[in-house]
């Protein structure tokens, strides 16, 4: 293992605690695990000469809601079962200090680095920072630009997640017109637009009789119309979107966005949603502005919140993007890599966990996945 660490960097430890997974992943919610942390502007590093040690980094975007908060601990949780050691720094939001976490973790020497980027082109030359050090760089939850050499992208099936609740959805209205509004997270960002664009093509594929393919084609038009025009129709799927708003992926900014979407948009069927944080915002919005009857539908996520309001039938569906089955995955191939010896550039680009539409016939078969 790499051991060329750069002296006197002080490494904090810190106790982080766990989301448990539940028991499918024999995880006690009240068990703490050891990882630890790095200030890039600190001038040391841990002197760990164990041969077998291995020593793993998380460069995370952000902490600011819970499912990164899951995905940390998720990370830092299978790393501890399997005897390693693991740093994590949180780039809050900032592709500046995202760029130093990497830079501190590259003269770290770590063994293998998980990344998930704040945004997917400007992170790719750190990734191959990382490379030309011999460090592999897996990315976990967002895709990152091309050019990057990196080993794989772990992250949950965001086309077919949004697909196959676009098309339970579809199911559900039957022939009645869908007039909706569409939150998003940030622009340019990979995984939202494969959300939104698997959502329109399960809508237009249930509901104009399309084979898959040409449902999809149709859904990137149907999304390039909305970005051009901010609103878009489909007469065939009788299917419109009146407005979409960026949420930021959290509540409080998914509140504001359906707040003036609601403001500027009547009698609607619909709020899609790239994740659920954002649509428990735009609950909020419709509870507050007296609207009643909307369909809550999320390409994506899988808290329990969500899966509570499932159940309550007050929340239609939402994809299975669950924290736990990314970083377990992510764990696995970092072991086929670290411990078995696998060739890392033998992966493909993009690893993927298996697409899911929860709704309330199958929810309890998901929730102890959800965060």
């Amino acid at each position: 293992m790499k051991k060329n660490l750069v002296s006197l960097l002080l490494v904090l430890v810190m106790a982080i605690s766990l989301a448990g997974c539940g028991s499918k992943n024999d995880v006690d919610e009240n068990q703490t695990t050891e990882g630890t942390t790095a200030n890039p502007t600190d001038a040391a590093a841990t002197d760990d000469t164990s041969s077998d040690q291995i020593n793993i980094g998380f460069a995370i975007k952000t902490q600011d809601s819970p499912y990164f908060v899951a995905l940390v601990d998720a990370v830092v949780d299978y790393t501890a079962k399997e005897g390693w050691k693991v740093t994590v720094l949180d780039a809050n939001g900032d592709t500046t200090k995202e760029a130093e976490n990497m830079e501190t973790l590259i003269s770290l020497g770590m063994d293998l680095i998980f990344l998930d980027s704040v945004e997917p082109d400007a992170c790719i030359p750190s990734i191959n920072a990382a490379a030309d050090a011999g460090i592999g760089v897996i990315n976990l939850d967002s895709g990152v630009g091309e050019g990057a050499n990196d080993i794989t992208t772990v992250y949950s099936n965001n086309k077919q997640n949004g697909r196959l609740v676009g098309l339970t959805y579809a199911e559900k209205m039957g022939d009645a017109e869908i007039k909706a509004i569409l939150l998003s997270g940030v622009k340019g960002n990979v995984a939202g637009q494969e959300r939104r664009e698997g959502l329109f093509c399960g809508i237009i594929e249930g509901r104009t009789g399309m084979t898959e393919e040409e449902a999809w084609d149709a859904a990137a038009e149907f999304n390039q119309e909305l970005t051009s025009n901010g609103k878009v129709t489909s007469e065939d799927a009788n299917f419109s979107v009146a407005g979409q708003g960026w949420g930021n992926w959290t509540e409080e900014d998914g509140l504001t966005a359906a707040e003036d979407l609601i403001t500027a948009n009547q009698d609607l069927t619909t709020v899609l949603g790239e994740n659920d944080q954002m649509l428990f915002g735009a609950m909020t919005a419709f509870k507050n502005a007296g609207i009643e009857g909307v369909d809550i539908v999320a390409a994506a996520d899988g808290a329990k919140e969500a899966y509570d309001l499932i159940k309550e039938g007050t929340y239609f569906a939402t994809g299975e993007n669950s924290p736990y089955k990314i970083a377990e995955l992510g764990i696995q191939l970092a072991k086929e890599i670290l411990v078995d010896g696998k060739d890392m550039w033998s992966y493909d680009d993009i690893t993927m966990t298996e697409p899911a539409a929860v709704t309330i016939d199958n929810v309890d078969e998901y929730y102890d996945y959800g965060f």
